[in-house]
């Protein structure tokens, strides 16, 4: 049987490459909001400042991932999900002490484009096996973030670290099942090729 190589190395030890990273990439965002939502009650400034700074990084990460993209739209699509993390993540490291409450409102109103984004995402994929997650990650952004603009300016203190700790802690787990289900499903398709053999 014929395997499609492209140098040196399988389509498939490639997929299988990309979703370890994926794996990985979740995991670490799953334990970043949980970092998130053990300090609920800090400070505005702590929380903005930590936020702040985790935001930056997931951007740049994003930034990553984009250039791995197979397609034009899906790199754009990430392209512009980092700019939207590495931006808030600036501001709010750059002004924590000043604008607490428009920082806020505009965490909220990213939420929201997020979980709108993610929908979209989610619905694309929806053949492949894990798809659901993707919605649910939606769901939670768009709960967050309408929550965080429905309760503001009084949500400046807690929606930092409660509702995007959440936020994150979801994004993450549905990225970790996701990869972990294309990451299996890799190597389902290799040892079927091998027994064809």
């Amino acid at each position: 049987m014929t395997r499609v190589s492209r140098g040196g190395s399988t389509i498939l030890d490639e997929v299988k490459h990309r979703s370890g990273w994926a794996v990985f990439m979740g995991v670490l965002t799953t334990v970043l909001g949980i970092v998130l939502l053990m300090y609920p009650l800090a400070t505005a400034t702590a929380t903005t400042l930590f936020l702040g700074w985790l935001l930056t990084f997931v951007g740049m990460a994003e930034v990553v991932f984009a250039f791995g993209s197979q397609t034009p739209g899906a790199f754009f699509l990430r392209l512009f999900i980092a700019v939207l993390y590495g931006f808030t993540g600036i501001m709010l490291i750059v002004n924590p002490f000043t604008g607490a409450e428009s920082l806020t409102l505009f965490v909220g109103a990213m939420l929201i484009v997020r979980g709108v984004m993610a929908m979209v995402a989610g619905f694309q994929v929806k053949p492949l096996d894990g798809w659901g997650w993707l919605v649910a990650d939606s769901i939670a952004n768009l709960a967050a973030g309408g929550l965080i603009v429905a309760r503001w300016p009084s949500s400046t203190v807690w929606a930092v670290g409660t509702l995007v700790g959440a936020s994150v802690l979801v994004t993450g787990v549905a990225r970790t099942v996701l990869a972990a289900r294309i990451r299996r499903g890799a190597g389902d398709v290799a040892r079927t090729l091998q027994g064809a053999r």
